[in-house]
């Protein structure tokens, strides 16, 4: 059995899961959790909310494998895993803001800003969000991968599960959309 779960894939590994294998469930997260811890750690310093964001991550995984191994599905294990996790992120940033509480994220040297430039990139902050609310989903996850993760267009296309072409154009319209938009709303 340990051979046959060598040789499975991450989505093959996610389908036995949602079968209730407890093995395979294991096997994923061996292969998985340290690249989702470093990728985790590279948006937030605090190790406690890391910490419960992985936790919750695989609890979400064990129990919604189903969802993922269903007929029509798109993409790979692994960036199905990592939208899960990306929501489980700005969930937990959600609660700490909420709570004022917002995690520690390293940053370079800082300079207090101007009053103005703290309204104006609230503004642009508001009108991005809005902006990438009308892009298509397909086209979300493109900019998520390149601009937010930081991968190559090949990185981004083995994430997807879709041809680097299919990426290059995805990432052309989104910006071509974002810009419009953008510019409209700030005008």
């Amino acid at each position: 059995m340990k051979r046959s779960l060598d040789a499975a894939d991450e989505g093959e590994l996610v389908r036995r899961t949602a079968a209730g294998d407890r093995r395979a469930f294991d096997e994923l997260y061996r292969r998985t959790s340290p690249w989702l811890l470093a990728r985790l750690r590279r948006r937030c310093a605090d190790e406690d909310v890391v910490a419960d964001v992985m936790q919750e991550t695989y609890l979400a995984v064990w129990r919604a494998a189903g969802s993922f191994s269903g007929p029509g599905v798109q993409g790979s294990a692994v960036g199905w895993l990592w939208t899960i996790a990306a929501h489980r992120l700005v969930d937990a940033f959600r609660r700490r803001a909420r709570q004022h509480d917002v995690p520690a994220v390293a940053l370079a040297e800082t300079v207090a800003p101007a009053a103005e430039d703290e309204v104006m990139a609230g503004r642009v902050g508001q009108e991005l969000e809005q902006a990438l609310l009308v892009l298509p989903a397909e086209a979300r996850q493109v900019l998520r991968a390149m601009v937010l993760d930081g991968l190559s267009v090949r990185e981004t296309s083995l994430l997807l599960g879709v041809p680097e072409s299919t990426v290059k154009s995805r990432a052309r319209r989104a910006r071509i959309a974002l810009r419009e938009t953008l510019g409209e709303a700030l005008s």
